[in-house]
């Protein structure tokens, strides 16, 4: 009996223990946890990608003009160069936040440019739509 009572309290000290650690993880406020951000799970490259797909799409259905689109294609490749630039020493914690910032911005921007209302060739409104 002494033996199941000790056993007992040991596991439940362990399952105690687990939920305090889990608990403890640093999230940001979006709820991404910055252990996995910083091994790689939090991929960049893979949201410009996806941030440049939205652009050719909005693009190509019309939302946003040719001109637009050029302008937030520029806005990526510059996020790319301030990328390269980082990343040849290796990404800090500070980087990461600004390449995050710089990401936020540009979504923003795209959102900003589907909601305006220039459609077509950038001279206002298309009589297509």
């Amino acid at each position: 009996m002494k033996k199941l009572t000790i056993l007992g309290l040991a596991a439940a000290s362990a399952l105690t223990m687990g939920v305090s650690v889990a608990s403890a993880q640093p999230h940001d406020r979006w709820g991404r946890d910055h252990d996995r951000w910083e091994q790689g799970a939090y991929n960049i490259n893979a949201r410009q990608t996806q941030l440049e797909r939205r652009i050719d799409r909005a693009q190509r259905d019309g939302r946003i003009s040719n001109y637009e689109a050029a302008r937030l294609h520029r806005q990526s490749e510059e996020f790319a160069r301030f990328e390269r630039r980082y990343r040849r020493d290796g990404l800090s914690n500070w980087e990461r936040a600004d390449l995050d910032r710089r990401l936020d911005f540009l979504e923003r921007m795209i959102n900003s440019e589907m909601r305006d209302r220039d459609y077509g060739s950038g001279y206002g409104y298309d009589h297509r739509r």
